[in-house]
């Protein structure tokens, strides 16, 4: 398996979010990526960087997923926002269009908030380049299937699968699961993306709502209960052509890893209807019981059950990281799933 990663990606810090009203320490930093990595050594598996971080290619590939005005907000936000007075050194939202908005402002503060619907997306003078460090991991591996590859994976920070068309959330900018899946569509007319995060990919599947070239599945904490909230239920499944092609599974807070392994099974038997010829596996670790956003309770036993079940789809894949957050178990967490996927 081929595996990457742009060291570029450490350049996005943010130092803190808020977080039930409070401002805390932001858990997606530079420490997961030393984390995964270290569990990836575990396993005598080693990162190598893409060739680069930023060309033509991957912009013309980002413009299939997200708006053209999304991706010139995120390149340029910071430069207007730190020429504004009194502003602070990080951009953050102080107001959102709540129910819909109705005109795209100008000024700065209104586009931070039309294109960051939470706080959990604070953007510093450099997160713009590693934002797409992140994006081009994603990208070298698809490119390594495309080529020929069986499996490649991608350790992408920020994660991905909250970002929708033109929208930031939930630590997540640029969705580097859509666009993985996008690159795989230059050579597969079927791509299937199976999200296994604790969190519902809600950014991924209003990407791909309304197409029915690439089945959308997530299986994730109820959204009644849970982050995002306003996405995941099971009654969404799809619009227009891509109806049919969306398939949501909420599972109860607290769910163990028996729940989850059995709800997996309906989400697979769901996608192999579908009949794809390529697969991308947005791999969360967030669901292990001692994540610091903890709202299911597997052990880490169960991410190589995991890792075995998914490598048993045996389609070119491609497993993009999404959450999973510093705890003493992630490195684990990541090198259970490994052994488990490349022992099948």
């Amino acid at each position: 398996m081929q595996l990457y990663y742009h060291p570029d990606q450490e350049r996005h810090a943010p130092p803190s979010f808020l977080l039930r009203g409070r401002q805390v320490a932001s858990p997606e930093g530079p420490l997961r990526a030393e984390l995964l990595s270290a569990g990836l050594d575990a396993c005598g598996l080693s990162l190598v960087a893409p060739a680069t971080n930023d060309d033509e290619r991957l912009r013309e590939r980002l413009l299939r997923i997200h708006t053209p005005r999304y991706l010139e907000f995120l390149e340029t936000i910071h430069a207007r926002w730190q020429a504004l007075p009194d502003a602070a050194e990080v951009v953050a939202p102080n107001v959102h269009p709540c129910g819909g908005g109705h005109h795209y402002p100008r000024h700065a503060v209104g586009q931070v908030g039309w294109h960051m619907h939470d706080m959990a997306c604070p953007m510093t003078a450099e997160s713009f380049t590693g934002i797409l460090a992140s994006a081009a991991s994603a990208e070298a591996a698809a490119e390594a299937v495309l080529a020929g590859k069986r499996h490649a994976y991608a350790l992408c920070r920020p994660p991905g699968h909250h970002a929708g068309p033109e929208r930031a959330g939930g630590f997540c900018f640029l969705n580097n699961s859509a666009l993985v899946a996008s690159v795989l569509r230059e050579q597969h007319e079927r791509v299937a993306i199976l999200d296994v995060d604790l969190h519902h990919g809600n950014g991924t599947q209003d990407i791909f709502y309304a197409r029915g070239d690439v089945w959308t599945g997530s299986l994730h904490a109820d959204p009644t209960d849970f982050y995002p909230f306003f996405w995941g239920g099971a009654d969404e499944t799809g619009e227009g052509e891509g109806a049919g092609a969306n398939f949501n599974i909420p599972l109860p807070l607290g769910s163990d890893g028996v729940a989850f392994m059995a709800a997996l099974e309906r989400l697979i038997e769901a996608m192999q209807a579908f009949r794809p010829t390529a697969l991308v596996v947005a791999l969360g670790l967030d669901a292990h019981k001692a994540d610091p956003l903890a709202g299911l309770v597997l052990e880490t036993e169960d991410f190589t059950l995991l890792g075995q079940r998914l490598a048993a789809i045996r389609l070119p894949t491609v497993i993009v990281q999404e959450g999973g957050y510093p705890t003493q178990h992630l490195g684990a967490n990541l090198a259970a799933f490994m052994r488990g996927y490349c022992q099948t």
